[in-house]
């Protein structure tokens, strides 16, 4: 008893040591963008149900920003036009961490128990660290919406396809017809082969679609046939904060940027997803499969700015994963953590600001596009786990031991059969995405 008291009080020390620390780290790095995109949203609402005006004709003042979501978004965030703003804030912050933690414990939980860490200090710390993960704390702090996109993605990939729930899909339909950019899901569906999935995603999209058209038909024109084309409202694609391939061809050439060179390089990026994916889904691993597409996504998309990149959080967290899970002083162990370990450093780092008012040079090519590295990195490198039967056999279909995981060669893996924490740790395997 007593050595489990003391055990708890040195981690709540721990915890409350590094939340400090994060605090000071934020108080240094941390930009303070005054829930600028709330503001946009905010405004926009209350210009349109309250005002009378069309949703997207508001601009922010002495600003080009405006609503950029599809109707169905106004329509969710509507209750928000007939809140205060101090209440709209506490809104928006509290959904952000209330998904992210259940987003990150859903990953982190076979880590803590393979590991034998206590399951609240292993959320507690990664909680932490993911306030320091900068585009985590332009999410907060610009009011975005893009962890509860990734909430209801995983919703799918990580609760109801390994359940094989007749649900499946609907999270995924929702993202979709809030935010156009989490529709790759639908392709990853298809190429992975769960056709009811993706038919439940398509209609569930459809039908939010239809819903907004039928409440909204002016804003649904006017969205479908103008500001949806309206690339003006979106931002410069050279602007550093851009970390796409998109933003790599433009930061080239800035005033003619190319596009045929973009969709040559978006088409290989896809050709790799398309196949690593497959090869994820037949061993089972549904989670490096949301990881690979969240990856894909920021790669593809013609603007990925920095908060963007938190979908790029389950692909750390699985490298993590995948380090420990590996024998103990072995290198698979120490190369997967030490990669984990730099991407998340440098993420934190706001390192490609160095590079905002000129990128040009060898020095600005690769500084400026890190984050873009950072993804490239984790699509062609992020190890495809077999998860065993509930007979100890390897899934039908999955990558036979020591061969290559979706063409990209693996070290070989722990025996997960070895050990009754093995054991453990396989019945609440990440069934995972």
């Amino acid at each position: 008893m007593a050595q489990g008291a003391g055990r708890t009080i040195a981690q709540v020390v721990a915890v409350v040591a590094l939340a400090a620390a994060v605090t000071v780290f934020l108080s240094v790095a941390a930009v303070r963008h005054g829930f600028f995109d709330l503001q946009v949203y905010y405004g926009a609402l209350t210009y349109w149900a309250r005002d009378g005006g069309e949703i997207y004709d508001f601009l922010r003042p002495g600003t080009q920003y405006g609503f950029t979501y599809p109707p169905f978004a106004a329509l969710v965030m509507l209750p928000m036009a007939y809140l205060p703003w101090s209440a709209a804030i506490v809104v928006s912050v509290t959904l952000t961490v209330l998904a992210s933690a259940v987003v990150i414990w859903r990953l982190l939980d076979p880590v803590a128990r393979r590991s034998g860490w206590t399951r609240w200090f292993a959320l507690a710390v990664a909680l932490c660290l993911a306030a320091a993960y900068e585009p985590m704390r332009e999410t907060v702090n610009f009011g975005q919406v893009n962890m509860l996109l990734l909430f209801l993605v995983a919703v799918d990939l990580l609760w109801l396809l390994p359940a094989r729930s007749r649900w499946a899909g609907v999270g995924i339909g929702l993202a979709t017809a809030i935010k156009l950019t989490p529709g790759i899901f639908i392709v990853y569906l298809l190429v992975t082969g769960r056709w009811r999935a993706a038919l439940t995603t398509v209609g569930t999209a459809a039908v939010a679609t239809l819903v907004a058209a039928g409440l909204f038909p002016d804003a649904s024109r006017e969205f479908w046939t103008e500001a949806l084309w309206n690339t003006d409202r979106v931002g410069e694609l050279a602007f550093v904060s851009n970390q796409s391939l998109r933003g790599v061809v433009a930061r080239l050439d800035p005033q003619h940027p190319s596009t045929i060179a973009w969709l040559v390089l978006v088409l290989l990026t896809l050709v790799v997803w398309a196949w690593r994916s497959r090869a994820a889904v037949a061993a089972g691993d549904e989670a490096t499969g949301l990881a690979l597409t969240g990856a894909v996504m920021c790669l593809v998309s013609p603007v990925t700015w920095v908060h963007h990149l938190v979908w790029l959080l389950p692909g750390l967290i699985l490298l993590v994963d995948n380090g420990m899970a590996a024998p103990a002083r072995s290198r698979r162990r120490r190369l997967l953590l030490a990669a984990a370990s730099i991407g998340y450093a440098l993420l934190c780092s706001r390192i490609v600001w160095s590079w905002e008012k000129d990128f040009t040079g060898v020095d600005g090519f690769l500084g400026s596009n890190t984050y873009v590295w950072i993804s490239l990195a984790l699509l062609l490198g992020l190890p495809i786990r077999r998860r065993p039967t509930p007979t100890g056999g390897e899934r039908p279909g999955a990558v036979p031991a020591g061969s290559a995981s979706g063409g990209v060669p693996q070290f070989a893996e722990q025996d997960r059969g070895a050990s009754a924490v093995q054991r453990h740790r396989v019945g609440g395997l990440l069934a995972v995405r």
